[in-house]
């Protein structure tokens, strides 16, 4: 999961910065409007953490608006002191998916990021499934026919990206932005080598099964639906 903070209070970003990582998401932070919009309108995010009221030429109704009239479709939670029901039907109107009033708990933002996050054809729990694979969004398990598998947290995130795109060629480029943050020295080797690991514990262990995980060759990498 990819995430985008916009949000001018540096303490509340960065302590959404971290509880997103421990929830091994990759996570991206703009503290002023004109940041925020750019980054969103330049790179690819799942979730959008978006303050109503930013510094700089664009607050955070102006981003949403802007965002859904170019046809980003993102999902959006907004964040803002104002708890008016004027307030929060304006930024619902202009194309939020959610709202949420400070103070609030990081564990009823992630459940909402979450419950945003699920479109139509998407799965409807936490639970991804590819064949007989699964992984579970919620409390980090992952079984091939019913046998637990272990995973570090990039090795986690990269499977769970490529299971959300099931069937879809993933750049090396693609891979690197949603897996690891934006200042991490990631070279494309480095990818090579954590598609290996997962290999190692998704498919040569299960050497009597078709192999999910494909290279197509001078593209990318997909694991097969």
């Amino acid at each position: 999961m990819k995430v985008l903070v916009i949000e001018d209070e540096h303490k509340l970003a960065n302590a959404l910065r971290q509880g997103f990582k421990q929830e091994h998401a990759v996570v991206e932070v703009a503290y002023d409007g004109d940041a925020g919009l750019a980054a969103a309108e330049g790179d690819e995010y799942d979730a959008i953490i978006l303050d109503r009221m930013l510094p700089g030429g664009v607050d955070g109704l102006e981003i949403c608006k802007t965002l859904r009239a170019a046809g980003n479709q993102t999902p959006i939670i907004m964040l803002t002191a104002k708890g008016q029901i004027r307030d929060k039907i304006s930024g619902l109107n202009g194309g939020a998916d959610d709202y949420m009033v400070k103070p609030f708990s990081f564990e009823e933002l992630l459940a909402r990021v979450r419950a945003v996050m699920r479109r139509p054809g998407d799965t409807v729990s936490n639970l991804l499934t590819v064949d007989n694979l699964t992984l579970d969004t919620v409390n980090f398990d992952v079984k091939r026919g019913g046998k637990t598998i272990t995973l570090s947290s990039t090795e986690f995130s990269l499977l769970e990206y490529l299971m959300r795109n099931a069937g879809r060629v993933l750049s090396k480029t693609n891979i690197i932005n949603h897996v690891w943050d934006f200042d991490s020295d990631v070279l494309p080797n480095t990818v090579e080598a954590y598609i290996g690991y997962l290999r190692n514990k998704i498919d040569r262990p299960f050497a009597d099964q078709k192999p999910l995980i494909t290279t197509v060759r001078g593209f990318g990498y997909k694991i097969n639906a």
